[in-house]
């Protein structure tokens, strides 16, 4: 009789040749996601086969149209149209296995001031992952993308949770700004997001743990001083905001040397001086900088007094464009149906 062994669950169940490996992952009581129903019109219940495709039947018209249009590598099928033949055995890896993952699909949308270049005091936020390139050199492409993905979205809904924007991503790191849509504030909004990105990151290493028994570790540094603001791009359609300066410039570097320091978060003179009487320091340090001349003192934030007014958040929704409430809806939706499918309690 064929055998199914799932990941990251670490259970082996007996199928039947005439058995989906989702309808066998529902008669084991294993929660495996998908929207659709099982149509073949949604890829939520995709795995990975890592061993034994052989065994796999070939993809029906319905998998291999899907599969054309998302670009799928052959060893990812979706569970719904894929038996396993034979008296062999296979191992898969669901890829869509909780109410996050699900919340990947909602569209991130954002209102867009002037296209005109303008100068702002702004609380620039440079994050970095640490050990990603030797990480990402031992998964497939696909895990690659999926793991940035989700990191990207748990480390963007505390910078929006903050009133900050990202704006660039740069391989495995991005850049936020802080006071472009309020100006209230944004060093103090900037330093709390970055604190709780690296509680985040516990959760997140917990995550890739038991997915792939590995960890991560993560670099922030921020810089406040005067940045030109602007869209940039080849054509009106293709423009982003970005930022450019010798504050961004600066704020790179104090990121980077985080290596060298042993720490994960250093903010500069500027971002201290604003947030003294509210934040608890590890250490402090003189350092140069490459490329910049001089040395610049560099302060390692450990803490800062809770919000016990609630004033930073109700300023951060305010920094923050309305979404569009069909959009929300379709969002509400989705979250919920993911939580059924995988038990967890409202």
């Amino acid at each position: 009789m064929p055998l199914l062994y799932y990941l990251p669950d670490e259970r082996c169940v007996e199928t039947e040749e005439t058995d989906t490996i989702l309808a066998s992952s529902l008669y084991a009581g294993i929660p495996h996601i998908h929207v659709c129903g099982g149509s073949a019109r949604c890829s939520t219940c995709r795995v990975w086969v890592l061993e034994g495709l052989e065994y796999c039947s070939p993809r029906n018209d319905a998998e291999d149209g899907l599969a054309k249009r998302l670009c799928f590598d052959p060893k990812m099928r979706l569970a719904c149209q894929t038996q396993v033949l034979g008296e062999g055995k296979v191992t898969v890896r669901r890829l869509v296995v909780d109410a996050e993952d699900m919340s990947l699909v909602e569209q991130q949308l954002s209102g867009q001031r002037s296209a005109i270049g303008e100068e702002q005091m702004l609380a620039v936020l440079f994050a970095d992952l640490r050990g990603f390139t030797a990480f990402a050199e031992v998964l497939p492409a696909y895990d690659v993308i999926y793991v940035l993905n989700r990191y990207f979205s748990r480390m963007g809904q505390i910078i929006e949770r903050y009133g900050g924007i990202i704006n660039n991503y740069m391989g495995d790191g991005f850049m936020a700004l802080f006071g472009w849509n309020c100006p209230d504030r944004p060093v103090e909004r900037a330093v709390r997001a970055a604190l709780d990105m690296q509680t985040a990151m516990e959760a997140f290493n917990a995550y890739l743990e038991t997915l792939y028994q590995r960890q991560l570790k993560i670099g922030i540094g921020i810089h406040y001083g005067s940045v030109v603001v602007g869209a940039v791009g080849a054509s009106p359609k293709s423009q982003q905001i970005t930022a450019i300066g010798d504050t961004v410039n600066l704020a790179s570097r104090i990121e980077a040397a985080n290596k060298a320091v042993g720490t994960s978060l250093l903010v500069s003179e500027a971002v201290y001086q604003q947030v003294q009487p509210l934040v608890s320091l590890g250490r402090q340090c003189d350092m140069s900088l490459p490329g910049k001349s001089g040395e610049y003192r560099l302060y390692e934030v450990i803490d800062i007094a809770p919000d016990a007014t609630g004033a930073i958040a109700l300023l951060a929704q305010s920094c923050q464009p309305q979404k569009p409430s069909r959009f929300r809806r379709v969002w509400v939706w989705l979250r919920q149906l993911g939580r059924r499918m995988i038990g967890v309690g409202e």
